[in-house]
């Protein structure tokens, strides 16, 4: 996989207005157009570490794409393989695997029709309607994990 350096960390009122107010919503249940928390083991720590993310559905498969580059939980989803996707008192065990770059521009594309109002500033100008090469761009920057949900 092509890890870039490309990392958009979160302002002031996003980390302590927007994020806060998202995870607090889905704890209790609500999902905010698709949101859940992600819970994922830290890769050196071993504990469950915790953020907001939007579950994107396409043909039937389930992904979670980092808008905002490689941060920590895609580093740590890579080193534990999986993790859980909480919404209220459900939680749902899955395995993940990483999509390569060539792979990720129907999905990206697919994220930014959903949540281009929340996310497009960090696409750096690309939108749901750019052309291909420009999503092709940017896939390096922006992991994109396909995940598999435990039988319940």
């Amino acid at each position: 996989m092509h890890t870039s350096p490309y990392v958009k960390r979160p302002g002031r009122i996003t980390r302590r207005v927007v994020n806060p107010l998202i995870a607090f919503l889905t704890r209790r249940g609500l999902s905010v157009w698709g949101s859940r928390m992600l819970a994922v083991r830290g890769r050196t720590t071993g504990e469950w570490r915790t953020t907001p993310v939007n579950l994107l559905t396409v043909d039937g498969r389930h992904y979670l794409v980092a808008p905002r580059g490689h941060v920590q939980w895609t580093r740590n989803m890579r080193a534990a393989g999986g993790g859980r996707l909480l919404l209220g008192k459900t939680s749902q065990d899955f395995v993940a695997e990483e999509v390569p770059d060539e792979e990720k521009p129907a999905l990206l594309r697919a994220y930014l029709k959903r949540w281009k109002a929340e996310v497009g500033v960090f696409f750096r100008g690309v939108g749901p309607d750019s052309p291909e090469e420009d999503l092709r761009r940017i896939a390096p920057d922006h992991p994109v994990f396909r995940i598999t949900l435990a039988a319940a």
